[in-house]
């Protein structure tokens, strides 16, 4: 009976042993899922600024503000206008 006793005991300790290990490892892992969800929640929001930031660059006022100051362009206007007719048109390539 002793020997049952103690076979019994030991598989008790065992079980709890493995319960805290389990536990441990559960408690660990949901803190893990919480930093990820943490860090997910903070990439959404830099991806919500990057995007509102990308869609205020290429507003056609600042386009064209660049355009004029880095480029150095102009708008069309008719007295700037080259026009271009059938005989005077040069050749695209340099050959017939």
């Amino acid at each position: 009976m002793t020997r049952l006793n103690m076979v019994l005991l030991l598989a008790v300790l065992a079980s709890a042993l493995y319960l805290v290990r389990t536990q441990y490892e559960s408690r660990r892992l949901y803190v893990e899922l919480e930093k990820a969800t943490s860090r997910n929640r903070i990439l959404e929001a830099e991806n919500d600024r990057l995007q509102v930031e990308k869609r205020a660059q290429a507003t056609p006022l600042r386009v064209e503000k660049l355009a004029k100051d880095k480029l150095q362009m102009r708008t069309v206007t008719p007295a700037i206008t080259q026009y271009v007719t059938q005989g005077s048109a040069p050749e695209a390539g340099g050959a017939k």
